[in-house]
C-alpha cells in the first residue's frame, strides 16, 4: 500500500520549515562551484542548522526508462483510493486482493 499526500499548489509558502532550512543549504554552498549533481547533493547532505537540523540527502544514481505510456485500460485497473479530504491531491494504492 502506498499513501500520498501533497500540498495544494501554491502552498509551499505555508510551510517554513522549508524557507528556513533553505537559508542554511545556500550559505552552505555559497561561492562553490555547483559543476555536478554529485556535489550539489553533498553540499545540502552536510548542512545543518544553529538547532541542530541536519539535512539527509543522496543521489539516485539509478536508471529509469522515459516516454513510457500506460494504456488506459491499465490506469483503470490500479486501485486508487480517494482520501475523504481532497482526493484530487490525497490518496492511497492498494494491491488487488488475490
Amino acid at each position: 500500500m502506498i499513501s500520498v499526500y501533497h500540498f495544494p499548489p501554491g502552498t509551499s509558502k505555508w510551510n517554513k520549515i522549508e524557507h528556513r532550512l533553505f537559508a542554511f543549504i545556500t550559505q552552505n554552498w555559497r561561492g562553490k562551484p555547483l559543476i555536478s549533481h554529485e556535489v550539489i547533493v553533498n553540499l545540502i547532505a552536510a548542512t545543518a542548522t544553529r538547532k541542530g537540523l541536519r539535512v539527509q540527502c543522496k543521489l539516485d544514481t539509478n536508471q529509469y526508462p522515459v516516454g513510457i505510456k500506460v494504456p488506459d485500460e491499465e490506469m483503470e485497473l490500479i486501485n486508487i483510493i480517494k482520501d475523504k479530504f481532497h482526493g484530487e491531491w490525497n490518496y492511497t494504492i492498494s494491491p488487488h486482493s488475490a
